[in-house]
């Protein structure tokens, strides 16, 4: 090659493929290594052939008009498009930059080439991204959105997706023309949430999460949505959220009917308890008063006829005993499945009531009872004081069977209309997983009389161990009765079952 023309080191070791070609016959002078590894011809052979021979496809006539386009100047240009051939009979696309140079005193064309099967390749690949993009987004249930909030406060949707139509009743035209359309379709009671959940996300930059209802007015029609968008800065001081809204009228109209079908069976749950009550009530003053009295009668009969037996008759004597001590036993035993189905003393008011059932847990179980009931006088609806004793004696049999405990301190106060009754024990405690267990139902039992009131029951540790449960409800003004009635609490409670 030393009698020719060589291209410079610098063009040897470009990563663009550079070729020399004699400016008259078109036959290859020289051409660097990143053409010759792509081509797989090594110099010498390269140096044998023209350009119809790198590139088959080249039309002599349009070569020539083409070249003769840069006429004599050094330094014209012209761009050729065309597919050089390998040597293994491969071939590739590439984009040829053409300058007419001399050097040495000879005519020559400088041939820089890019090749555009990476370009080719970046392209298709790009297209299938998209495609791919397109089919999720197209089968994605809901809106697919960006939404940008300018600096003076402008808004815009810079994308939506071809669910606008069918979620929001717009077209993606008439939104992104005027983005503020959208906060127009929300309920003017929801739109203060709509815009606080959007401030929240925008100071916190963290998700930014809302539901609410929007009016369609193309089908008249409300439909609740679910919007879901993460925030991230642009570079002229904008926020955009990328993010998807859907459609969630039916989970709500599915969590609205949960919600009333509960309502009817704490309505119905209560009605059981309160039938229940009654009927306790029923069968106990049966009880006290059939029972009673026909085995006081029986009583006094057969004193009457002990009386009258002949002292010579020991074992009638004896027999007669035994059937009077077989009546004691008997009324005792009325008297005591009278007061488990109902005490008198809630006849006498709640706080008797619960006074004297402490005094039966501390006698039956050994374990102290503290009461702490500064108002004695707490006049209560009859179904509301006896829901009330029902908790506490349910609390106190759990205490009993579970607690380990030697001491449980009683707290029933009257602030303003708010009642609250509290039982602390000084056991072992309760665990998340006992309250978790499927047969509790005595905690159950005591969380729906509660409901049932109106209020709300609390588990929660006690000071220095043990468990406390708290039952909060809300007194009404006395009606015309003189008896309060239970009325709605919002629920509270640190810790629930």
């Amino acid at each position: 090659m030393s009698d020719h023309p060589s291209l410079a080191a610098e063009m040897q070791s470009a990563t663009s493929e550079i070729f020399l070609f004699d400016a008259a016959t078109l036959g290859v002078v020289d051409a660097n290594q990143a053409a010759r590894l792509n081509l797989g011809y090594d110099n010498a052979t390269l140096c044998k052939m023209n350009a119809f021979d790198l590139a088959p496809s080249l039309d002599r006539a349009a070569v020539g008009e083409l070249l003769a386009g840069l006429g004599e100047d050094v330094g014209a240009q012209v761009v050729l498009r065309t597919r050089l051939q390998r040597a293994n009979n491969g071939s590739y696309p590439v984009k040829l930059c053409i300058l007419r140079i001399v050097r040495e005193g000879r005519s020559l064309l400088l041939a820089i080439g890019d090749d555009l099967s990476l370009e080719q390749a970046a392209v298709q690949a790009l297209q299938q991204y998209q495609a791919r993009f397109n089919a999720v987004v197209n089968n994605t249930p809901g809106l697919v959105y960006q939404f940008v909030l300018h600096p003076d406060g402008r808004t815009a949707f810079p994308y939506l997706s071809d669910g606008c139509q069918a979620l929001l009743g717009l077209s993606v035209l008439e939104l992104q023309h005027e983005a503020a359309l959208f906060e127009r379709l929300i309920l003017p009671e929801d739109r203060k949430g709509y815009q606080e959940a959007m401030q929240a996300s925008r100071q916190a930059m963290s998700a930014w999460n809302w539901e609410g209802r929007i009016w369609i007015d193309a089908w008249k029609d409300v439909k609740w949505i679910n919007l879901r968008a993460t925030p991230h800065l642009l570079p002229d001081g904008a926020l955009q959220w990328d993010g998807i809204m859907t459609n969630i009228t039916a989970s709500r109209e599915e969590q609205e009917e949960v919600r009333r079908s509960r309502a009817r069976l704490a309505e119905l749950t209560a009605h059981i308890e309160q039938v229940k009550e009654q009927e306790r009530t029923r069968i106990a003053r049966e009880i006290h008063d059939d029972l009673g009295g026909n085995l006081t009668a029986i009583k006094m009969a057969l004193a009457m006829m002990t009386a009258r037996l002949p002292e010579d008759q020991p074992a009638l004597l004896d027999k007669a005993t035994y059937v009077d001590d077989l009546v004691d036993r008997t009324i005792e035993a009325v008297h005591r499945i009278s007061l488990d189905l109902r005490p008198t003393t809630l006849d006498l008011g709640l706080v008797a009531a619960l006074e004297w059932q402490a005094q039966e847990f501390e006698k039956q179980m050994g374990i102290a009872v503290i009461m702490r009931c500064p108002d004695k006088d707490i006049e209560l609806d009859p179904d509301h004081a006896a829901a009330l004793f029902r908790i506490f004696q349910e609390a106190l049999t759990n205490i009993a069977k579970h607690a380990a405990a030697t001491r449980v301190t009683v707290s029933l106060r009257r602030q303003r209309q708010q009642l609250t009754l509290s039982i602390c024990d000084n056991g072992r405690g309760m665990t998340p997983a006992d309250r978790l267990k499927p047969q509790s139902f005595g905690l159950r039992g005591m969380k729906e009389r509660a409901k049932a009131l109106g209020g709300t029951l609390a588990l929660s540790p006690a000071p220095g161990g043990g468990t406390m449960v708290t039952i909060k409800t809300r007194l009404a003004q006395a009606g015309g009765a003189g008896r309060s009635a239970p009325a709605a609490l919002p629920t509270h409670a640190a810790q629930e079952e």
